[in-house]
């Protein structure tokens, strides 16, 4: 695997201070952001968040992304530990694959069933990376920030002991409450 990365620089945020780090796989660049004393942490908290950028950076109710991502970011300037941005967008479908899925639930299908439709697995994201981001800063034990079985098979897979689960439970509204009972009946998440 050929992977570039960055060094390490400082990032003061509006949750707190942080240090970051960057990694490129081939055409998409993830983010490792750590807190400060994350280096003398023996099992830091680590979220493994995937990219939504309809969610994360325009704030869309269609799914609690940023809501998710505000609270690991919160919850890792406060407690330590490390907050992996992993730049799959829509499992991995890209953007406007994403933007066509959009359009099919508006048409009654859900989150999988649209994925499906297009042509896609209900998952395709790729975890290489978040092997290769752990091993470059020597994490061995953790304590995951999740609701997906699937990111906790993944990790224990690599040989990493999760010390503990920690859900990421946020407030859900009426644009969201599908996407979320999909996730939770269908993909497995633990609410």
């Amino acid at each position: 695997m050929n992977i570039q990365i960055s060094n390490i620089a400082k990032l003061p945020t509006k949750y707190g201070k942080f240090k970051i780090k960057a990694y490129k796989q081939e055409n998409q660049e993830h983010l490792a952001i750590m807190s400060e004393d994350f280096e003398t942490l023996d099992s830091p908290y680590i979220r493994i968040h995937s990219e939504c950028l309809t969610g994360d950076t325009l704030g869309s109710l269609k799914c609690d992304c940023q809501n998710q991502l505000d609270l690991s970011l919160n919850f890792i300037s406060l407690n330590g530990g490390l907050v992996i941005y992993h730049r799959q967008e829509g499992r991995n479908i890209g953007l406007v694959n994403k933007v066509n899925a959009y359009a099919l639930q508006d048409l009654g299908r859900n989150t999988i069933e649209a994925n499906l439709e297009l042509g896609f697995k209900e998952d395709e994201r790729d975890y290489s990376i978040v092997k290769y981001i752990f091993e470059d800063l020597g994490i061995k034990k953790l304590k995951l920030i999740t609701n997906n079985p699937k990111k906790i098979e993944y990790v224990e897979s690599l040989g990493i002991n999760i010390v503990e689960r920690i859900p990421a439970i946020t407030k859900s509204n009426k644009y969201n409450e599908g996407y979320i009972s999909t996730k939770k009946e269908q993909m497995g998440h633990m609410f």
